[in-house]
């Protein structure tokens, strides 16, 4: 990197933003020289770790209205730039084949996200992208022609500058936020961030972390401290040594700890029958007459220790029958199953967290490039936006998606 003094782009990070719009913009002007520097040892590894180590690419249907932070119009218009048929054809192009499977998730058919690191970096030094790392940048000045990048490795001047750094998520990464204070000195507002897609954490006394292990389908509620209903995810949910996580305590986390700032009282409830509600659970209890109604919750297909869990909750024996219930146990038994408040202590934080919540506002950007309005020749894609999805690929697709303009609006 020493040899380079200069170059037309520099990219800073080598995540699956920043290599997508290094790619195309390799495609797009062949002439330019691009240069990406990353911090991190190992390239990508973000995107080794998705989806299990099979990279969760995109998703069938990525719908704008499931997206958070910027305003859905502005979000849709960088998706419908590049969206799941163009991602879906530029994997093929590489050799990766994705298929859809029943959560509408599209993974590569080899189940590997070596394979999508691979094809991206191959596609990168087809179009003649020089990557560094670990190269580290400390610093990034404004010069009269553009932009001095350096750190402990040297410097590098460049005309036009592309920030995709990441936000917090995965700091192991090289996602610690330093992007932030990048955009930052060139006048733009970061938005509040904090951990997003995160498990949860509860009390260590709490009933629900003697549950670790179970995994079943729950519906979670997120509420205002007025008890006004605001959101809620159904979804598989992980019972751990440690508090919740699984797919709809990752999704609801976001909306959680954002309102938490603003509204301390806000509180989470969990509905451990999905399919339930809690007017019809009290009518079957009732009816139960003199049959066992731990065994009933487990032909609900509750698990026993779950059940145990709800019975030592509610201060009701074991072996109660539905005869036995008295009016204020019942209800009790109801609320416990169908809408149990949960005592959420934290959450796991950035170490754990699958993306970054907040970011630069896409109001403070070109959309149609991508480009700073306060400092021209400077370019926003990736984590770095207010901008971040539900499980499923879409964060994955708004890296694509805001990589590809980026990258073709280059010059």
């Amino acid at each position: 990197m020493t040899s380079i003094e200069k170059c037309d782009v520099v990219i800073v990070g080598a995540g699956a933003a920043g290599l997508m719009a290094a790619i195309w913009a390799g495609k797009t002007h062949p002439e330019r020289s691009i240069v990406v520097v990353d911090g991190a040892k190992k390239i990508g590894a973000k995107i080794l770790v998705a989806g299990g180590g099979r990279c969760n690419v995109t998703h069938h249907h990525v719908d704008p209205k499931r997206y958070a932070g910027s305003s859905k119009s502005a979000i849709s218009k960088v998706l419908r730039r590049f969206d799941v048929p163009e991602t879906t054809q530029f994997f093929r192009q590489q050799g990766v084949v994705l298929k859809r499977e029943e959560t509408g998730k599209l993974f590569p058919t080899t189940d590997s996200a070596k394979d999508v690191l691979d094809a991206l970096l191959k596609a990168a030094k087809e179009a003649n992208v020089h990557i560094y790392n670990p190269r580290r940048v400390e610093t990034i000045d404004r010069t009269s022609t553009g932009f001095l990048v350096g750190g402990p490795w040297g410097h590098v001047q460049c005309e036009q500058l592309v920030l995709a750094t990441g936000g917090k998520s995965l700091p192991k990464s090289g996602s610690d936020g330093k992007g932030f204070e990048f955009a930052q000195s060139f006048g733009h507002e970061v938005t509040r961030t904090f951990p997003a897609l995160v498990p949860l954490t509860l009390p260590k006394d709490d009933l629900i972390r003697q549950l670790s292990g179970i995994t079943l389908p729950t519906t979670l509620r997120l509420h205002s401290s007025t008890g006004k209903h605001i959101i809620e995810f159904t979804n598989s949910t992980l019972c751990a040594h440690f508090g919740l996580s699984g797919p709809s305590v990752l999704d609801i986390s976001r909306y959680y700890l954002d309102l938490k700032s603003t509204d301390p009282g806000a509180y989470l409830s969990i509905n451990w029958l999905p399919d339930t509600v809690k007017e019809d659970l009290d009518i079957d209890l009732q009816k139960l007459g003199h049959r066992s109604v731990r065994r009933y919750l487990q032909n609900c297909n509750l698990a026993e220790r779950l059940v145990k869990m709800l019975f030592t909750f509610c201060e009701l024996e074991f072996d109660i029958l539905g005869d036995q219930l008295q009016r204020p146990q019942r209800r009790r038994l109801v609320q416990a199953t169908t809408e149990m408040r949960l005592d959420i202590s934290g959450n796991r934080g950035y170490t754990f967290a699958e993306v970054t919540a907040g970011g630069v506002p896409l109001s403070e950007l070109f959309l149609e490039k991508m480009e700073s309005r306060c400092c021209p020749g400077l370019f926003l894609c990736g984590e770095i936006c207010d901008v971040d999805g539900p499980i499923g690929g879409f964060n994955f697709q708004w890296a694509w998606a805001s990589g590809y303009v980026v990258g073709t609006s280059l010059q």
